[in-house]
């Protein structure tokens, strides 16, 4: 799926493929995970991104594994995200990543006149970057409320990814994403 068809997941039921990654034809790198999260809604999971994550103490409680390092740069407030960027560290593939995330408006990616009924309950959305500016990607954390939580379509656009890039942020996404499915129902009822 090309970042340009991200409506695509705003239509019923699943994509073709829901999780894996592959090269596209424009050569950037798509990875696509799909974690089910059971006693969690989409508005857990903004709060989570807009407010729980604060530091590098919060960012290790995501996955305390692969999760090194985390701050915000001057833009980010508790409860406003959008806009600012967080600069993190983390395992990946067996390496140390070094990167930036500034957080965009959904509405530059979606229809969001169709959120509703496509009982969309947060889209996290934002453009990757390394140390020294260089883009390197886009990320949208997809949020559909279900029956017995909500379920998150992470997608990512490497714009120079290996396979090894691919499979390694597939891996990553799964465990940090199990994490969140199992510790965001305490978090949140403790509003910490």
């Amino acid at each position: 799926m090309l970042l340009a068809e991200v409506n695509e997941l705003l239509e019923p039921g699943y994509m073709p493929m829901e999780t894996g990654y592959y090269r596209l034809p424009n050569g950037q790198m798509y990875i696509a995970v799909l974690t089910r999260m059971p006693k969690s809604k989409g508005k857990m999971v903004e709060w989570f991104f807009s407010s729980y994550l604060r530091d590098t103490e919060t960012y290790k409680t995501w996955d305390p594994e692969a999760h090194l390092c985390f701050k915000w740069d001057e833009k980010w407030k508790p409860g406003h995200y959008i806009g600012a960027s967080h600069y993190g560290e983390e395992y990946l593939g067996g390496e140390v990543l070094k990167f930036w995330i500034r957080f965009d408006d959904p509405a530059e990616f979606f229809d969001t006149s169709r959120f509703k009924e496509a009982r969309v309950g947060a889209a996290i959305c934002g453009e990757g970057s390394l140390p020294d500016g260089a883009p390197d990607g886009r990320v949208i954390h997809f949020v559909r409320d279900t029956d017995y939580g909500c379920e998150v379509r992470s997608r990512f656009w490497i714009y120079k990814g290996t396979e090894e890039i691919g499979r390694g942020h597939m891996e990553h996404c799964i465990s940090e994403m199990g994490y969140l499915a199992d510790i965001l129902p305490d978090l949140y009822a403790k509003g910490v």
